[in-house]
């Protein structure tokens, strides 16, 4: 998924980051494949190693998919954050940043979608301790600290910001399960998703500011 897993691909893997080396090999076969129906051979093979490696650190292949998607989680989170520095803190405009970054890394890795957030990653988180799954929330709170910014320059400070992100990233989500499935295109042909990302928080937000005074 990441410079460095690309960068693995003709190298052979050095003692001591045989893990690593697995888990970008087996994120390349879901990504070239568009499945995550592959052997854990496929994976040794790819990664240059033996049959027998994988399973120095991986009980089983659902033990190397549940890697991957932590992988996934932690690009999110990284890249979430480097939109949130890259633009003017509590603002709508980094807001919008965010939920197209969101929509755009979530397209760009579809292969990826059942494992990260779909029946496949529930199932898969299900066996893990919750202290144990918290990664996959980071790049959320990225959103809930920056909503919460939002909130303090409006002076909506008794507004709660995990409600407005969760509304914010179910707009998000949504947008993005529909260009993957093609569903935008099919109705609404030639629809730019990130414009109509761009209005809808503009108008949510701006219903959210005009709510307050109201009351």
């Amino acid at each position: 998924m990441t410079a460095r897993g690309r960068a693995s691909k003709n190298r052979p893997y050095h003692h001591g980051n045989l893990r690593d080396a697995l888990i970008v090999a087996a994120a390349e076969l879901i990504q070239e494949s568009g499945s995550e129906d592959f052997a854990m051979i496929e994976a040794a093979r790819k990664a240059n190693v033996s049959s027998a490696a994988p399973y120095r650190h991986f009980r089983e292949k659902d033990d190397l998919l549940r890697a991957v998607s932590e992988l996934g989680f932690f690009d999110l989170a990284r890249h979430m954050l480097a939109i949130r520095s890259s633009c003017q803190p509590g603002s709508v405009a980094c807001i919008v940043a965010m939920g197209k970054g969101y929509v755009r890394f979530v397209t760009e890795r579809a292969a990826f979608f059942d494992l990260m957030w779909g029946d496949r990653g529930v199932q898969l988180m299900a066996e893990l301790d919750e202290g144990d799954s918290q990664f996959r929330v980071t790049g959320f709170n990225v959103l809930v600290e920056e909503v919460e910014l939002w909130c303090e320059h409006e002076g909506l400070g008794d507004t709660d910001p995990l409600d407005l992100a969760m509304k914010l990233w179910a707009m998000a989500m949504g947008l993005s399960h529909l260009v993957i499935n093609h569903y935008l295109e099919r109705f609404n042909p030639g629809v730019d998703a990130y414009q109509m990302l761009e209005s809808s928080t503009h108008a949510f937000l701006q219903g959210v500011k005009q709510g307050r005074e109201a009351n």
